[in-house]
């Protein structure tokens, strides 16, 4: 048996070791590579928050003008760089308008127009009728939203929307919370509903508007719904779980490592130094001040439990949060009051943006909102020139049963 020298086995040993880290390397970088070409599914939500909806409106403007100015193209919309959109209350008249098709393939509206509508019309809609002039007559308000989520003369529906599309409300049938989805009635026509009538069952806050009776397109189904705010204000955490699970528009995601997720807030509802006043009584004051408590600590769990979810990659998560001056802001239907609305939202993105924490807690971070917005525009659109188109809406086109 020949023996080999221990230079020789050392010189072996390090060309096998050489070959073997070579090839792991290789795999490895390969791997990274496809991992970053691999497309994570974009997800965007919108707080609900009432007239307060105009906050975040400011926001979608502002971002959309970002995507145009990266992209370079003067005809970009949100819907082209998002594979689902969820939103609640205003907001969902928002993502209504932003994924309505024209006919064409393309978004009816962009956010500009979206909002501008909405500003503009926002006072005759909320202005209180009625002796005590407690109630908002829902008769305007319906008449707007079936003029502009109509086509042709005839009123969209949940399938009419360019992408995915997630609206929550509260029925009062089943007492339990109800998500319109553009993927249940894809499936079946006992979930596909006139779009205008999903906004109006969003909106539908209790003591503003009655409740909203709809029924689907075959009439099979049927609810009676109040505003979504009540249990999905932010509904953020509704839409992620809908991402995980519906396989037919998203076969390819696993977990949230495949997910990116921008959430726009609406300042918050919380007046520290209203209710350190109003705490004293037990007056209708006081009353009021509870209820925003709840919504506005509704949003913020939704808000922390996504932050220790997306912990290994905190940079798909973004959240969008008015800390300071629009967070103080009363809500007021007048011409005045939408004006004191818009400039909070251009506040918000000015102010400072603020990092849920893992395991809780918060952290205010260097950059402001509106950085922010701006970054992120930028990775959605780099990241858009390399991976495939979002789910189209040909899926949408299939016969439902």
């Amino acid at each position: 048996m020949e023996m080999v020298s221990e230079e020789e086995l050392g010189r072996v040993t390090y060309e096998i070791f050489t070959k073997l880290e070579k090839k792991w390397l290789s795999g490895w970088l390969n791997k990274e590579e496809k991992n970053t070409e691999e497309r994570k599914i974009r997800i965007l939500s919108i707080d609900g928050g009432g007239l307060k909806g105009l906050i975040s409106g400011q926001a979608l403007v502002y971002f959309e003008k970002k995507l145009k100015e990266k992209s370079g193209d003067p005809d970009a919309r949100i819907a082209d760089f998002f594979d689902v959109i969820a939103g609640t209350g205003i907001g969902g008249v928002f993502a209504s308008m932003l994924l309505a098709d024209d006919g064409n393939g393309r978004p009816l509206f962009a956010a500009e127009d979206a909002v501008k509508i909405i500003a503009e019309k926002i006072s005759n809609i909320f202005r209180p009728s009625g002796f005590f002039r407690r109630r908002w007559p829902s008769r305007r308000f319906d008449g707007l939203l079936r003029n502009l989520l109509s086509r042709a003369g005839r009123p969209m529906t949940l399938r009419d929307s360019l992408k995915p599309l997630l609206i929550p409300c509260y029925d009062l049938n089943s007492a339990a919370p109800f998500v319109f989805s553009r993927a249940d009635a894809v499936e079946s026509k006992g979930f596909d509903f006139e779009l205008w009538r999903v906004c109006r069952a969003t909106c539908a806050t209790p003591n503003r508007f009655k409740p909203v009776h709809l029924s689907s397109m075959d009439g099979r189904t049927g609810v009676t719904a109040i505003d979504g705010g009540l249990v999905m204000n932010n509904p953020s955490a509704a839409v992620v779980t809908h991402v995980l699970h519906n396989k037919r528009d998203f076969p390819k995601v696993n977990g949230v490592e495949d997910l990116v997720l921008l959430s726009l807030g609406n300042g918050g509802f919380r007046t520290p130094g209203k209710l350190t006043g109003c705490r004293k009584s037990f007056s209708g004051e006081w009353g009021k001040g509870v209820v925003e408590i709840v919504l506005d600590g509704v949003s913020d769990t939704v808000d922390q439990i996504l932050g220790n979810a997306f912990f290994r990659n905190p940079q798909d998560y973004v959240r969008i949060q008015g800390n300071g001056f629009s967070a103080s802001k009363e809500v007021d239907a007048s011409v005045n009051g939408v004006i004191a609305l818009v400039s909070a939202g251009e506040g918000m993105l000015r102010e400072k943006a603020v990092e849920t924490l893992p395991l809780g807690g918060k952290r205010l971070l260097t950059e402001t909102n509106g950085q922010r917005l701006d970054s992120f525009a930028k990775r959605l659109v780099e990241s858009t020139k390399a991976v495939p188109l979002s789910p189209s809406k040909a899926n949408a086109d299939k016969p439902a049963g």
